[in-house]
């Protein structure tokens, strides 16, 4: 018999693991002869494909992995001081290799039966008690999709908590000096309800204006500053106004805590703690509150109990979703969780402890620090008074596209303004004096060549410079407050107690390494090895997403055949790769159907009256919550 020199394997082979005589017998026990017979029998022709999907031909593993890292090739990894709430940071390698790269971890279902989630259940609460400690609330739930997301989830309950002279108020105050894209998701998210959004300064806004209802501050601001929002939310709050803030756990460490200001609400993102920035993602947010309103917090809260038997166990205390409660007493319906993702920020707590984590902030503080001081000294103006790891350069607007083309030239990208002559830095764990020297050269030569020479004495000046750098903020804004004292965090600093931790939690868990789960669910799946390979590549994790496009042309290509192929299968004549979860992508699918209506000049309200039906694959919840993680 010849032998198959071409025989390669099929990827479907091997990752559904049907075989030629199983599926005679099933064919056989249901009465038909072929695949093609069972089709015809069981699907109307008036909704089969009348003729085959054109895409791609298959492909074996080695083949895919080795075109993949071709495309991953087109990207282009530049340092980055864009921030806007996206940082570069070190996933520890434990954490790399034994959480996010690890199928005893990514393959496990929903925790929604505790019995066979005590691991990550563990791990969920670590993350709360984290956010709940670096942002001095009361409760927190355990993740949402984004910031942006969270922001409008905050926009929505303060919204619901409404009372006294502001029972009727519809306008949601936003800081013009919020993170750009938070804004844009509030804008999406406010319109339907109804929800006015008034977007200005917060230092000037006129709060006795009875329509507002609620505030949201960023801290640090977009653009570097530190705040002291303190007099401001005692002033809302004696007006009946809620305040939120967005910010960012790795400042807390230094800063004064939210709640300590009198904040109702905390949200923003832990992609910064060992979380790649991925294009933009995906990363988990955080939402924390008051006590008194975890009736209205979005989401999933972790919580403790004690078993029959003494023993300490943890299980969903409380969901609000419409599925687990009475819709009518239910919150948000467009809430998901990213629950790997805040076990790999919850990990790097554990594994840094709040020492780690204040000695990481206090090195990205005293970067960004001494770039300010050596600039002013370059004789730059700085635009900021108080700051963490973000400061914004004014730079005469002729230098601006001289300063972007020198910059590119040595892979840097920093942020450019809108308005002309501002350039933003901002500084995270990845970076060193090395790239000091480097924005020093950059900033003293706009577009011009430095000899070695020149480039050691940057080097010198910025080691003179260093000798002097210390923690420079008013005595009000400065974090006395003690965090992460739970043994937990002060127990698994090194890698082999890291290590052993990990597995301990994991060996709690059912997941897809011990057994298949029989649940019929839009969020059952396994993704193979193969494909899982490319995510911790450097090529897709390290790119900013407001890096230039042309810096992203593997991942332009990525999108646009996928959106080929999307639409190839469905029919449609384009695809939105916008969402990232099912919910998010049925909440966009109903404000298209919205906008279309609106364009034709009919009212949505008959269409949006009826969208509450049952969902089969959400297994008899609505079609508003296919959106587990």
């Amino acid at each position: 018999m010849p032998l198959k020199l071409d025989f390669a394997d099929r990827f479907e082979q091997r990752h559904h693991g049907t075989r030629a005589q199983d599926i005679a017998e099933m064919l056989q026990t249901i009465g038909v002869q072929s695949l093609d017979e069972l089709i015809e029998k069981t699907v109307p022709a008036s909704i089969r494909l009348p003729k085959p999907i054109k895409v791609t031909a298959p492909k074996t593993e080695q083949e895919f992995l080795a075109d993949f890292k071709k495309l991953a090739g087109k990207n282009q990894v530049f340092k980055s001081f864009i921030g806007m709430g996206y940082y570069d940071t070190h996933t520890p390698n434990v954490i790399l290799r034994n959480i996010l790269e690890n199928p005893g971890w990514y393959t496990a279902y929903t925790p929604y039966q505790a019995e066979i989630a005590q691991g990550r259940l563990e791990a969920l609460i670590n993350f709360q008690t984290m956010v709940m400690d670096l942002t001095g609330m009361e409760i927190a739930n355990a993740s949402l999709l984004d910031e942006g997301t969270a922001a409008a989830e905050a926009m929505t309950m303060l919204h619901s908590l409404r009372k006294g002279t502001r029972k009727s108020a519809e306008t949601f105050f936003v800081s013009e000096l919020c993170h750009p894209q938070t804004i844009d998701v509030l804008k999406t998210r406010a319109t339907p309800l109804g929800i006015n959004l008034l977007i200005g300064n917060h230092e000037t806004v006129d709060l006795t204006s009875p329509e507002i209802y609620g505030l949201l501050l960023q801290y640090p601001a977009t653009n570097g500053e530190v705040f002291d929002y303190t007099n401001l939310i005692a002033t809302a709050k004696e007006l009946g106004i809620f305040t939120a803030v967005a910010t960012d756990l790795l400042a807390l460490t230094i800063l004064k805590a939210p709640a300590e200001m009198g904040a109702d609400v905390a949200v923003g993102s832990a992609q910064r703690l060992g979380v790649p920035m991925g294009y933009g993602g995906p990363h988990a947010a955080f939402f924390a509150t008051k006590d008194e309103y975890k009736r209205q917090i979005p989401g999933r809260i972790i919580g403790v109990s004690i078993d029959a038997e003494g023993n300490k166990a943890y299980r969903m205390a409380l969901q609000t979703r419409e599925q687990h409660i009475r819709r009518e007493k239910a919150t948000s319906n467009i809430c998901t969780a990213q629950v790997l993702l805040s076990v790999m920020a919850s990990m790097y707590g554990v594994y840094h402890g709040p020492k780690g984590l204040r000695t990481i902030a206090e090195r990205v503080y005293g970067l960004t620090q001494l770039t300010k001081q050596g600039l002013e000294k370059l004789g730059f103006e700085i635009e900021n008074k108080y700051y963490f790891d973000t400061i914004t350069v004014v730079l005469p607007a002729d230098k601006i596209e001289a300063l972007r083309k020198s910059a590119e030239k040595v892979q840097i990208n920093f942020r450019y303004y809108a308005e002309a002559g501002k350039v933003g830095i901002s500084f995270d764990e990845a970076k060193t004096t090395d790239d000091v020297n480097a924005i020093f050269k950059l900033f003293t030569a706009v577009g011009k060549e430095q000899t070695t020479k020149e480039k050691t004495a940057f080097t010198t000046y910025t080691k003179s410079l260093a000798k002097n750098i210390e923690i420079r903020l008013p005595d009000d804004l400065i974090r006395t407050s003690d965090y992460m004292t739970h043994p937990v965090f002060n127990t698994h600093h090194t890698e082999h107690a890291m290590l052993r931790y990990m597995k301990q939690l994991e060996n709690k868990d059912l997941s897809l390494v011990h057994s298949m789960i029989a649940l019929g669910s839009c969020t059952m799946k396994l993704n193979a090895t193969a494909e899982m390979i490319p995510v911790t590549w450097r090529e897709f994790g390290g790119i900013h997403p407001f890096a230039p496009r042309t810096q992203a042309q593997g991942y332009t290509e990525l999108f646009t055949n996928l959106e080929k192929w999307l639409c190839e299968i469905t029919g449609f004549a384009g695809t939105s790769l916008q969402p990232n979860s099912g919910a998010q992508g049925e909440y966009a699918g109903l404000m298209a159907i919205r906008a279309y209506l609106q364009h034709k000049g009919e009212s949505a309200y008959s269409f949006f009256g009826t969208w509450h039906k049952p969902c089969e694959c959400c297994h008899g919840r609505y079609a508003s919550n296919c959106n587990e993680m």
